[in-house]
């Protein structure tokens, strides 16, 4: 087994740790707290070309695996951007892999340059509030009028849908109880976000609000035949090729929190002086923050393996549901940690412990609950009876 990043992937973090390093934490809690989009940080990444990291040199990108990917995306979020940073580009960086795979070559060469070079902000419609995780279940309908499709319906934690010019958009083309398995006739277009037909409303949260979230009210869209991706029917496929990879990147993000999190708390150990010692010397404050830095590390193992299985094309199911979930548990704990050896000063927002916490929490739900997680590895790789 090789451990060792290979030059690229070194240069890689290295470029994005001095990029990011760029924008602080009193950057990144203005944001937040002001409800504005990071763009100075998106222009920054967008000029030094980290948009199109994956995507393919034909189209203007670099033609980087995922686990180039999840380099650059955790050292976003362990600059202290957290999750408002990674969110920002995440879309930008892998969000068009059904697009890259499954769409016609006209799509791919209208798109994913200006994608790539930051011109073009898109999001990604897929969940609804009567669906949930059984995206089986969603309602919003594309129907055929002549060559164009007409949809309807409505979509929610619709990510960057503020900035957007496009969305790629799941909707179904054949009703549920009409389809001869539940997974079909659920057809994925990318096309225009029409302002004159699509209303979109914020979503009030409890972090990440720099980057907004967000329902959509779908009125009469016309969509042309030739914004859809694929063939009418097969979305469900196209998406679930997404779905490994963005449990990769979700980690590393919240690995990358952890990260940001541990080495805040670390600092105030030392520096932070009660009874005339620093308060790092108390094995209640290093023992916990020892035993985090123990499952990041042990956790980014994991998420190394489960990209590396991806970029060869091998099975990684169970590698990158791993990944996600030891990330996520890893990163919040870290977080959580760190609120707590501030102390009382930890609720506050001067030290930032607060914000990583609160996007922290965030990994642990999305795109995939924790308990999501367990139900795929118990029924799909121990062979227990599935509970849904």
């Amino acid at each position: 087994m090789d451990f060792e990043l290979s030059e690229d992937q070194q240069l890689i973090r290295s470029a994005v740790a001095d990029l990011a390093a760029r924008f602080d934490d009193q950057y990144w809690m203005e944001k937040d707290a002001s409800h504005q989009f990071p763009e100075e940080f998106y222009q920054a990444f967008a000029e030094g070309g980290w948009l199109g990291v994956t995507t393919p040199e034909e189209y203007g990108g670099s033609g980087f695996g995922i686990t180039e990917a999840s380099l650059l995306l955790e050292e976003v979020a362990a600059s202290g951007a957290g999750m408002n940073g990674a969110s920002s580009i995440h879309m930008s960086i892998f969000g068009m892999h059904p697009v890259i795979v499954h769409g016609s070559e006209e799509m791919k060469k209208e798109n994913l340059p200006r994608i790539a070079t930051g011109d073009l902000h898109v999001c990604f419609g897929v969940t609804e509030p009567g669906a949930g995780l059984d995206t089986t279940r969603i309602t919003t309908f594309a129907r055929r009028d002549g060559t164009d499709y007409v949809v309807n319906g409505r979509k929610v934690w619709i990510s960057k849908a503020l900035e957007s010019e496009k969305i790629l958009l799941l909707t179904r083309t054949s009703k549920f109880e009409d389809s001869a398995k539940k997974t079909d006739g659920l057809t994925l277009f990318f096309t225009d976000l029409d302002r004159a037909h699509v209303d979109i409303r914020p979503i009030k949260k409890m972090g990440r609000n720099a980057v907004s979230s967000n329902e959509l009210f779908i009125d009469d869209l016309r969509i042309p035949e030739e914004h859809r991706v694929g063939e009418e029917g097969e979305g469900f496929k196209y998406i679930l090729d997404g779905l490994n990879p963005e449990r990769c990147l979700v980690a590393a993000e919240a690995l990358g929190i952890g990260r940001a999190a541990l080495r805040r708390a670390v600092r105030y150990g030392i520096e932070r002086e009660v009874f005339d010692r620093p308060i790092g010397m108390n094995q209640g404050i290093q023992f916990p923050l020892a035993d985090s830095l123990a499952k990041l590390d042990a956790a980014e193992l994991m998420l190394r393996k489960a990209t590396w299985l991806y970029d060869r094309g091998l099975p990684c199911g169970r590698e990158a549901n791993t990944a996600k979930y030891l990330c996520a548990e890893a990163g919040f704990t870290a977080a959580d940690r760190a609120l707590q050896t501030h102390g009382g000063m930890g609720y506050s927002e001067e030290y930032h412990v607060a914000r990583y916490f609160r996007e922290a929490r965030l990994t642990r739900i999305a795109p995939i609950s924790q308990e999501m997680v367990l139900n795929y590895l118990g029924s799909h790789v121990l062979g227990l009876p599935r509970s849904y």
